[in-house]
């Protein structure tokens, strides 16, 4: 029977038995009300190739034009109205909507790296180097066309807020390879300090557990203080007396489940166990202070300032080592409508080193091949320019026809890329990948099939891709 169904069942016979004042109605609730309604660990469905995932999320949409996706011959058709025939009268947004659409090529250059001669910006020489572990995908696209319900897809696997965020699926499915830290763990990063304008927020539910037991949520981790909120102990109470105050609260707790059969207490007992444990297990987690002088070194001059993007990347690997399933770092200022060359430059700046160290890092220590990495956005970047538009300053408006991710690791084949656009970078040559595909790549390397990883809520199997049809990107994989 479906559980929210059963669980609905019985607190209607709950409240018939309270009713009736019969001296059996305690004996006969107990009978009917289940030890425990979270959800079993659902385990994979075959072998996989990744055992952890790190997600590095560019929130407001980095320009693949300016970062990836390589167009040589663009720069001819500089301040030229973009072609009827390219745009065949997509929908734009309301910044774009009865404006001129001219083109605007980068001003960055390109040159072919690695073994294959992969196309990467200057912007990216750190990452440059790694491209031999990289998979690009050209060809990514997405549904949505403002930045709130892109990330919201993305993170979710539906525009619509309320659903399950992909970490608390994967904690769902899996369950914990460490007791003494949670399945899913968040890092907001810090962004470049010239980049304040027009900041895209981040919001819980994207990291949330929706109709899914609340034990599965992201924890957030803070940039500055105990990293997780109250993890200390206040003045005057110890280990052992909050042991003991633990142990009471549990004790309570455990009495008010058989009596009523409620799974989200089963969720606080289980959380709080959790948070005591954390009490130890995080302040060793975050203390970078044992760390190798050449490995801060890797992660380039700002991994030693709180929040930074370099340092989140350096918590990763350490959560990594420590068995954390699913880290979602989050970088945010890519949404550049104007001066977008100098923007970029210091959001490049920001990322590219971590990123490339995180890989060589995990790399070096035989763990890449086993950790996933994957690095996006909620969509892409216009190819026609906006504002003030000259060879060296323009800015770029929201594309989700269109736009560039990477995979790493975890089974994927590097020095690849996936995909084409057009001339333009505006529409899909070759080999689309929807979100929903891309999410879907994720589960697969983690021994999901993505059909068959489902829960029941509001009548129906739900599932991180959705109903629409959703392929794993079996030309990727190695």
């Amino acid at each position: 029977m479906n559980p929210i169904q059963r669980f609905q069942d019985l607190q209607n016979r709950r409240q018939f038995l309270k009713a009736s004042a019969m001296g059996l109605g305690a004996t006969v609730l107990n009978s009917l009300t289940p030890r425990s309604q979270a959800a079993p660990l659902l385990g994979t469905h075959f072998a996989p190739k990744a055992k952890r995932v790190i997600f590095l999320f560019m929130a407001g949409a980095p320009s693949q034009l300016d970062l990836f996706d390589y167009k040589p011959d663009l720069h001819k058709q500089f301040n030229a109205p973009l072609p009827k025939s390219v745009s065949n009268g997509q929908r734009v947004t309301a910044m774009t909507k009865g404006r001129e659409q001219r083109v605007a090529p980068s001003m960055f250059k390109f040159a072919p790296k690695g073994k294959n001669g992969i196309y990467m910006s200057e912007l990216l020489p750190h990452l440059s180097n790694m491209v031999d572990d990289l998979c690009i995908i050209k060809s990514t696209h997405t549904d949505a066309i403002n930045h709130d319900p892109g990330k919201t897809l993305f993170c979710t696997g539906s525009e619509i807020p309320g659903k399950a965020s992909m970490g608390a699926w994967l904690s769902y499915g899996l369950g914990s390879i460490n007791r003494n830290l949670p399945d899913f763990i968040v890092l907001s990063s810090a962004f470049w300090t010239g980049g304040k304008g027009n900041v895209q927020a981040l919001y819980s539910r994207l990291w949330g557990s929706g109709f899914l037991p609340s034990r599965h949520q992201g924890v957030s981790f803070q940039t500055s203080g105990d990293p997780v909120l109250f993890l200390s102990n206040p003045q005057g109470v110890n280990r052992v007396s909050r042991s003991k105050m633990l142990n009471l609260v549990t004790k309570l707790n455990k009495e008010h489940f058989e009596d009523i059969g409620d799974p989200e207490i089963e969720t606080t007992i289980s959380q709080q166990e959790m948070a005591f444990r954390m009490q130890a297990s995080v302040p060793e987690l975050t203390d970078l202070s044992h760390e190798p002088e050449h490995i801060l070194d890797l992660y380039g001059p700002e991994v030693n300032k709180p929040g930074s993007f370099a340092r989140n990347c350096l918590l990763a690997r350490r959560m990594m080592e420590r068995d954390v399933r699913f880290v979602q770092l989050f970088h945010r200022g890519w949404d550049h409508h104007s001066n977008l060359p100098t923007k970029i430059r210091g959001q490049a700046y920001d990322v590219d080193q971590p990123a490339a160290a995180l890989l060589a890092d995990l790399k070096q220590r035989g763990m890449l091949d086993d950790t996933l990495v994957v690095f996006g956005g909620e969509f892409g970047r216009t190819t026609f320019g906006q504002g003030k538009l000259a060879r060296d300053n323009y800015g770029r408006d929201h594309h989700p026809r269109c736009f560039s991710t990477w995979m790493a690791g975890g089974g994927i084949k590097g020095g690849m890329t996936y995909g084409q656009t057009d001339d333009f970078s505006y529409n899909i040559a070759e080999n689309p990948v929807h979100v929903r595909d891309f999410n879907a790549t994720i589960l697969h390397q983690l021994g999901i099939d993505h059909e068959r990883l489902t829960f029941p809520f509001l009548g129906l199997d739900q599932r991180l891709t959705g109903v629409e049809e959703s392929h794993v990107i079996k030309s990727i994989l190695s």
